[in-house]
This record gives C-alpha cells, sequence and structure tokens, in this order.
C-alpha cells in the first residue's frame, strides 16, 4: 500500500513559479510510476504529466508542456512538479497518483493510488 502527501499549492500572480511535492510512504516507491493530474471547479479531472520508474522517460499534457516539469528524488520517496509560466487556467486542485509498474500513463483509470490534492490558484 502506498499512501501519497501532497504540498507546495498556494496562491501566485499569472507568470509565476510553485513547486509541488509528493511524499509517498513505503520502501517500494521505485517500483512506481507516478503522475500529477489536476480537476478544476466544473471541469473533468485531466492530465498533467507523469513519470516513469526510473525516472528516464516523462510524458506531458500539450497545455503544460514547456512550462512544467516533473521529477521525482528517490532518497526522498518523493515526486516533484515544478511550474514555471503559471497561468489563471493552471487554477486546480493537483492530485499525485502511484501506479505499480515501469510505464508511465496519461488515464488516471491506470493509477493505484492517489492523494488528496493540493489546490493551486493563479490570479490574473
Amino acid at each position: 500500500q502506498v499512501q501519497l502527501v501532497e504540498s507546495g499549492g498556494g496562491l501566485v500572480q499569472a507568470g509565476g513559479s510553485l513547486r509541488l511535492s509528493c511524499a509517498a510512504s513505503g520502501r517500494t516507491f521505485g517500483s512506481y510510476a507516478m503522475g500529477w493530474f489536476r480537476q478544476a471547479p466544473g471541469k473533468e479531472r485531466e492530465f498533467v504529466a507523469a513519470i516513469n520508474w526510473n525516472g528516464i522517460s516523462t510524458s506531458y499534457a500539450d497545455s503544460v508542456k514547456g512550462r512544467f516539469t516533473i521529477s521525482r528524488q528517490y532518497a526522498k520517496n518523493t515526486v516533484y512538479l515544478q511550474m514555471n509560466s503559471l497561468k489563471p487556467e493552471d487554477t486546480a486542485v493537483y492530485y499525485c497518483a502511484a501506479r505499480y509498474g515501469n510505464s508511465e500513463k496519461a488515464s488516471g483509470d491506470e493509477y493505484d493510488h492517489w492523494g488528496q490534492g493540493t489546490q493551486v490558484t493563479v490570479s490574473s
């Protein structure tokens, strides 16, 4: 069982940056691919970024490519989402997710464990 705890959300002006963190419990962090998803009010949950089990392969939604970077630090059992050049449309609750397996996936249905979410608000 993996438990995920997100942190780092907050209020930022458009053009600013935030770094989200997701701390995973358990000793098998390296066995999981990790993903970030977000959900804005009244909208469906959407894929943001994902990273495979060894950190070599990453995937991004077109809307965040070139602005967001996903990474993972095994010593701290943590995955990060560095968000730069933030826009008001990035406002959402951001969720960390883990899936047992090597490959990163863009579908939330592929993930087994989810965090509680952290709010990101970008003001114009």
